[in-house]
């Protein structure tokens, strides 16, 4: 049974912090995107990440309920190093 967890973070480089995370990661993961929109298709679940003017909406889909808090940290925290101006990013899961 898969759990989908949605953050909106506050930021007005969304645009940057998900094409750096989805470069980041392409030579790993299957990846696809463009400067306002990304997905990541990680061994754990799916991110998606939508920039929009003043945050970062980022979309976790993950099949193993018990590795919801691991994709959310493994996310977190690479979007916090990309974001070393601003981190760390309040990430409020819903």
């Amino acid at each position: 049974m898969s759990v989908t967890r949605t953050a909106r973070v506050p930021t007005t480089s969304g645009s940057r912090y998900l094409q750096q995370l989805c470069k980041h990661w392409a030579h790993k993961f299957e990846t696809e995107f463009d400067a306002s929109a990304g997905r990541i298709d990680l061994p754990m679940g799916r991110a998606v990440l939508v920039a929009e003017s003043d945050a970062l909406v980022v979309t976790l889909t993950v099949e193993e309920v018990d590795q919801v808090e691991t994709m959310q940290d493994v996310v977190a925290k690479h979007l916090d190093r990309f974001a070393f101006r601003e981190a760390p990013l309040p990430f409020n899961w819903q």
